[in-house]
């Protein structure tokens, strides 16, 4: 489960209806189901008119990722490619055609299988980098169709607000109502921005970053087959691979000297 998502949101309610009671109100005035569906309905039924289906299924699916995700750190997959780098420098590119099985990810498998096969480095890294670049292509519009539903659901929000207004309009009559009328007319537009700005973009923002992460792990890949059939030294190949998050092999193994720093 990724914390961050979970506190994130349980913190951002708790924050809201904290206000709310302290102001003297109740959880019950922003409990309104047909202001509910007006911003929702109308939500989706823009986001399924800007997308195809299948596209808002994926959407969908992959929700859950938001809050359920386990980040891959490359460190694998480095100590991975740095076994066959050994490997192919004692017994040649072909004797990783063994090791095929033994690898997990597809993406390094076809690119392990492109390099037995004896396939140019430069041939290979085009190959590789049109497939990511593809799936990036398909990645990116999952949190578009976030992105979208945070765009519509405030202006929907307002649509279901004069809708209310307009129905306090038609009970006029009844002055004593009407104070309390136009308040629930109003849920709706707290339900769209709060839909918003509180779920629908930041969970936009999370998936593209979990999209971004999973290209950077695939370009590693990528790096470390082509390097592999280049005939890169294993130990210059691990400094060059580790780079891509930020931190070299030395640095993570390098013991803490006590007392350096405050000499």
């Amino acid at each position: 489960m990724d914390t961050s998502s979970l506190l994130g949101i349980l913190l951002a309610l708790a924050g809201i209806l904290a206000g709310l009671l302290l102001e003297g109100g109740h959880v019950g005035q922003i409990l309104q189901p047909t202001a509910a569906m007006i911003v929702f309905g109308g939500t989706i039924g823009a986001v399924m008119l800007q997308y195809p289906l299948a596209t808002v299924v994926a959407a969908v699916r992959r929700l859950a990722r938001v809050f359920f995700y386990r980040a891959e750190t490359g460190e694998a997959a480095v100590t991975q490619l740095v076994n066959f780098a050994n490997k192919a420098r004692r017994n040649g590119i072909v004797s990783l055609d063994e090791d095929l099985a033994s690898i997990g990810d597809p993406f390094l498998k076809q690119a392990i299988m492109l390099a037995v096969d004896g396939t140019e480095p430069s041939e290979l890294r085009r190959i590789m980098e049109l497939q990511i670049d593809n799936e990036h292509e398909i990645e990116e519009k999952i949190p578009a169709v976030f992105e979208s539903a945070g765009g519509f659901s405030p202006t929907i929000g307002i649509i279901g607000a004069v809708l209310g207004l307009i129905q306090v309009m038609q009970h006029l009559d009844h002055i004593n109502e009407v104070g309390r009328g136009i308040a629930v007319a109003f849920v709706a537009t707290i339900y769209g921005v709060a839909a918003a700005n509180l779920f629908f973009l930041p969970a936009a923002g999370k998936l593209r970053q979990r999209a971004r992460q999973e290209q950077a792990l695939k370009e590693m890949m990528v790096e470390g087959v082509v390097s592999i059939l280049e005939g890169m030294n294993p130990r210059i190949l691990e400094i060059k691979l580790s780079s891509f998050f930020g931190t070299t092999h030395e640095e993570k193994q390098r013991p803490v000297e006590v007392g350096k720093d405050a000499a």
